[in-house]
């Protein structure tokens, strides 16, 4: 018995050849602030045998518009591609683990009733690790450790 969702998104794609590649980063912090879900890029060859990359980013319907209109205005591209895609997911939530390290956030999923999955988040990890100057390791262990999956 599956416990999954369906959702439906919207998929922008944009292929970009003349921009420097020290502008590709912010330019991912931009799409996530404004409302993607997530956005990532991947190394293409284009003509002329030109070496590229290929933007996408998943956003909800009502966040489209918005985004295109940062892809126009924060690149090079003079067009973007748009697709609604479904999207399967996992009911999740957050709950906080109580660790030596201090309190973590670690997202659970539910696989099928009564199965998770649990991810301490990354960042709240590196900020443990270093404060308490441990291994990345060891926080992320106590924090699945301090899971209460009931």
């Amino acid at each position: 018995m599956s416990t999954e969702r369906i959702e439906s998104l919207i998929l922008l794609e944009t292929n970009i050849d003349d921009m420097p590649a020290e502008w590709l980063g912010p330019l991912l912090e931009q799409l996530l602030d404004a409302g993607a879900l997530d956005a990532w890029f991947t190394p293409i060859q284009m003509k002329k045998n030109r070496p590229a990359v290929q933007l996408r980013a998943l956003c909800g319907p009502e966040k489209a518009p918005e985004l295109r209109a940062l892809l126009f205005a924060h690149t090079s591209t003079l067009g973007v591609r748009q697709q609604e895609v479904q999207r399967f997911s996992l009911p999740r939530r957050i709950q906080v683990a109580q660790t030596p390290f201090g309190p973590i956030r670690v997202k659970l999923a539910q696989v099928a009733p009564g199965r998770w999955k649990a991810a301490p988040e990354f960042e709240d990890c590196m900020a443990a690790a270093r404060a308490h100057d441990a291994p990345l390791g060891e926080v992320y262990r106590a924090a699945l450790a301090g899971v209460d999956f009931g």
